[in-house]
């Protein structure tokens, strides 16, 4: 089955509905990634293989609470456009890191050893 793309609204008032939403969606199998989308940023984007709508919308709303399906459709894949650099820059930094230079000192023995 081909990747494909899942927005779901859903009502969230403060930040622990949030990251538990975002939790929850990311705890299905089969989604490589998930994030807000909108303008005020209630809904959320769920991208995957073999991902159930179904079953992501019944669990935000048994954990979250309202939770409204907009869209199930394919992912639309961006391709790179061709670069026509004739002459690339290529920039070469000269650091010398000194490996001494952060050295922590023991902080000793416990004070419960003697």
């Amino acid at each position: 089955m081909a990747k494909q793309k899942i927005v779901v609204k859903v009502t969230m008032n403060n930040e622990k509905k949030i990251r538990k939403a975002l939790k929850i969606a990311v705890s299905l199998s089969g989604v490589e990634s998930a994030s807000f989308v909108g303008s005020d940023k209630t809904q959320i984007a769920v991208t995957g293989e073999d991902v159930d709508s179904v079953e992501l919308t019944t669990l935000l709303r048994k954990g979250v609470g309202y939770t409204e399906l907009l869209s199930v459709g394919p992912v639309e894949e961006k391709k790179p456009a061709a670069e026509k650099e004739t002459n690339p820059t290529v920039a070469s930094l000269n650091f010398t890191v000194n490996p001494y230079q952060y050295y922590y000192g023991s902080y000793g023995m416990p004070y419960y050893a003697y």
